[in-house]
């Protein structure tokens, strides 16, 4: 049998009062001061040559000169969080610091079954409430049912994101074929790369690009009440409505105009970003996070990137969260840790590595690129247009968008039935989590 997400709270939380009683040290440093640690232990999944994983490499060695205090650092993919996290969290391997997914299903649900700790005197004694406001503080609260927004704090981003266009403007010259800026010009060119034997849109399905598109063309027709209730359990979602049945149509007919292949059903998120940087494909839609990369990636080639057409909301929101695991013996060098990234040196070094901080002095981001990818993320929050992600709503909705649109994709569903199918996993999951009343 299944237990609720409350009873699983209640339980837990009965058990942490009992320890609370015996154990001192183990609470945040308002409540006890713990003793210096000699190391601590951060896990997260960032690329070297990414932003987040240049900046993070350097907020390690600074907290080391400035505590004394060794950082046994452990690069983890994403889809091993991902996948083992709650497993992880519950054991004696859990680490002090991790990077982890933000959202409903990932870090809300850890919070409500008591895997992380509490932030809120942390978020207090070092004001990371005046840095991170409005639709990016979302992401870091949780109520008990683990629905984001409001509640308590678990978990600190450093940094935003958004999913744009990125495109291989080399390809486009060679071609004759003009960079996009509107939706009948996006179509065009990719109707004109594929009669020239190209296949466009670098995708994959085995992880999130193509999730992510399909949800960009949601966006591009929803209503502020549909992502409601799509994302916050606002109301019904109709899975038959104009945005999903235009989302789901549209995949299915660029599929069929070879706008994307068949073989992407088994291509993963790093094959299809290499995809994208060997000019096999000319456009990638994707995350800022490779934004870095291509940076450092890409020198001899020309590319440029652009928010998805005639949309004011995308796909989006801050970035992942640092989180610091219950289990965690070292809760007050694990805080100081995540403060160190959250300063401005390391901030300003995230943003002219190609990162989107949102504590960086801006007046030392020298690269005109990093500047207009700072620019355009402002402007989406000065907009509320950001989106959020497909998956949040429920622990399986990754994997169950991942297997839907892999069916939509090799032919062996139709749009009416990936819906449907679609409509069926969200419920059940909805219903399993406990979170809609």
């Amino acid at each position: 049998m299944k237990l609720s997400r409350k009873l699983v709270v209640s339980s837990i939380a009965a058990i942490s009062t009992l320890a609370t009683l015996g154990l001192a040290g183990c609470g945040s440093s308002e409540t006890a001061q713990e003793e210096k640690p000699s190391s601590i232990k951060v896990w997260y999944y960032e690329e070297d040559t990414s932003a987040m994983g240049i900046a993070w490499k350097k907020a390690i060695s600074d907290f080391e000169k400035k505590t004394g205090i060794d950082v046994k650092f452990e690069k983890k993919s994403f889809e091993q969080i991902r996948q083992n996290a709650s497993q992880i969290l519950n054991s004696d391997d859990a680490p002090d610091v991790m990077e982890y997914n933000k959202g409903n299903a990932t870090a809300g649900l850890l919070a409500s079954q008591g895997l992380l700790s509490n932030l809120n005197d942390y978020v207090s004694k070092y004001g990371w409430d005046k840095i991170i406001t409005g639709s990016l503080a979302a992401t870091g609260k949780y109520d008990e049912k683990g629905v984001m927004g409001s509640g308590d704090w678990y978990g600190i981003t450093n940094y935003g994101e958004d999913v744009i266009n990125y495109y291989n403007t080399d390809m486009f010259k060679k071609y004759n074929i003009k960079v996009p800026t509107t939706m009948a010009e996006f179509e065009d060119a990719l109707a004109k790369f594929k009669a020239a034997g190209i296949t466009p849109l670098a995708e994959g399905v085995q992880e999130y690009p193509l999730q992510h598109l399909w949800y960009q063309l949601f966006l591009s027709k929803a209503t502020d009440q549909e992502i409601e209730n799509y994302q916050m359990y606002k109301g019904d979602v109709d899975w038959n409505s104009e945005a999903m049945t235009y989302a789901t149509q549209t995949i299915k007919d660029w599929v069929d105009k070879g706008y994307i292949s068949k073989n992407s059903t088994g291509m993963k998120a790093e094959e299809t970003g290499q995809a994208f940087m060997n000019g096999t494909n000319p456009i990638f839609f994707s995350g800022t996070w490779w934004f870095g990369r291509f940076q450092n990636e890409m020198k001899d080639v020309n590319w440029e990137e652009a928010k998805w057409p005639d949309t004011d909301k995308v796909v989006g929101s801050s970035g992942n969260i640092w989180v610091i695991p219950e289990k965690s013996t070292k809760k007050d060098a694990a805080a100081q840790f995540i403060d160190i990234t959250m300063g401005k040196d390391i901030q300003t070094l995230l943003g002219n590595s190609g990162g989107v901080p949102i504590n960086a002095d801006t007046s030392k981001i020298t690269d005109e690129k990093n500047a207009k990818l700072l620019k355009e993320f402002k402007e989406i929050l000065d907009n509320d247009g950001l989106g959020f992600y497909p998956d949040w709503p429920t622990s399986t909705f990754y994997d169950d968008l991942n297997a839907s649109l892999q069916e939509l994709v090799n032919g062996t569903t139709d749009v009416k039935g990936t819906l449907a199918s679609l409509k069926s996993k969200y419920d059940q999951g909805v219903a399993d989590a406990g979170v809609k009343e």
